[in-house]
C-alpha cells in the first residue's frame, strides 16, 4: 500500500465496541487508519470496504508479545511513522480473583498493561523523530471506583493511567501528548453481562439517566487528537455521563 499523506492513526481492539466507534470518527475526519485487531469482523470490513484508500486491516493477537517489535517495524515501513497510536485492546475476564485461574491473569495483564507499553515504546521512537504525536490509552472508570469481581482489570486500568503521567512527563519536549479516556459502563460486547436490573441500576447512578454509547468515548478519543488538544497532556478524561461526579 502506498503511504498515505493523511495523518496515521494505529488503534488496538479495532473490529468492535469502542474501537470500531473510533475507526468511523477517525475517518469522517480524514485520518487514515490503521485497524488491528485478532480478527476482521462484518462490521470493520463494511468499513474497509466503504473506505478502501483510509483504512488498512492488520490481523494480530497483541497476546503475542514478543512480536510487537516486528509489527510496528512492519507498520512504519508500509504506511509510514505514524501520528497516533490508540491503545484501545483489552480483555475483561471477571471472577472473584480467588478462583481465578492464574492464566486468565496473565493473560489480561499481558494485554491490557504490557501490550499497550511495548506498542507505545516502539512506535512513539517514530513520533520522536516526527517532534509531534498523540498517544491515546483507554482507561475505564473502574481503575477510580472499584467494582466486585473485576479486581485484576481494575488493577491493569490504574497501571495504564500511572503509565499514561509518566509517559506524558518523558516525551513532552518531544511534542507528543499522552492522555487516557476513561469511559463507563457502554453497551459494549464486553458489557453484555449487564442486563435486567443491574443494568438499571447503573443507569440509575447517572445524572443524565443513561450510559455513555462508545460513540460519546470516541469523541473524546478525537478530539484528544486534534490541535485544539495540543496543552491537555497526562490526563484522564472520563466519559461516564456523570455516574462518577
Amino acid at each position: 500500500m502506498v503511504k498515505s499523506q493523511k495523518k496515521t492513526v494505529i488503534i488496538t481492539g479495532a473490529s468492535r465496541g469502542l474501537g470500531l466507534a473510533i475507526c468511523n470518527q477517525l475517518l469522517q475526519e480524514n485520518y487514515f487508519v490503521v485497524a488491528i485487531s485478532r480478527s476482521l469482523s462484518s462490521e470493520l470490513s463494511n468499513l474497509c470496504d466503504d473506505h478502501p484508500l483510509s483504512i488498512a486491516h492488520l490481523p494480530y493477537d497483541l497476546a503475542n508479545l514478543d512480536d510487537i517489535h516486528t509489527l510496528c517495524k512492519a507498520i512504519i515501513e508500509e504506511f509510514g511513522r505514524p501520528y497516533a497510536l490508540v491503545n484501545n485492546a483489552a480483555v475483561g475476564h471477571d471472577g472473584v480473583l480467588a478462583t481465578m485461574h492464574n492464566s486468565e491473569i496473565n493473560s489480561l495483564l499481558n494485554i491490557n498493561v504490557q501490550a499497550p507499553i511495548l506498542l507505545s515504546k516502539y512506535l512513539s521512537r517514530s513520533m520522536m523523530l516526527n517532534r509531534t504525536g498523540r498517544i491515546i490509552n483507554i482507561s475505564s472508570i473502574i481503575a477510580r471506583t472499584g467494582f466486585s469481581g473485576l479486581s485484576v482489570y481494575a488493577a491493569s486500568k490504574a497501571a495504564i493511567e500511572g503509565f499514561t503521567r509518566s509517559l506524558s512527563r518523558e516525551v513532552g519536549k518531544a511534542g507528543i501528548t499522552v492522555n487516557c479516556v476513561a469511559p463507563g459502563y457502554m453497551q459494549t460486547e464486553m458489557t453484555s453481562s449487564l442486563q435486567g436490573e443491574k443494568l438499571e441500576s447503573v443507569k440509575r447512578r447517572s445524572p443524565l439517566g443513561r450510559l455513555a454509547s462508545p460513540a460519546d468515548a470516541a469523541s473524546a478519543v478525537l478530539y484528544l487528537m486534534s490541535e485544539q488538544a495540543k496543552s491537555m497532556t497526562g490526563t484522564i478524561m472520563t466519559v461516564d455521563a456523570g455516574s462518577t461526579a
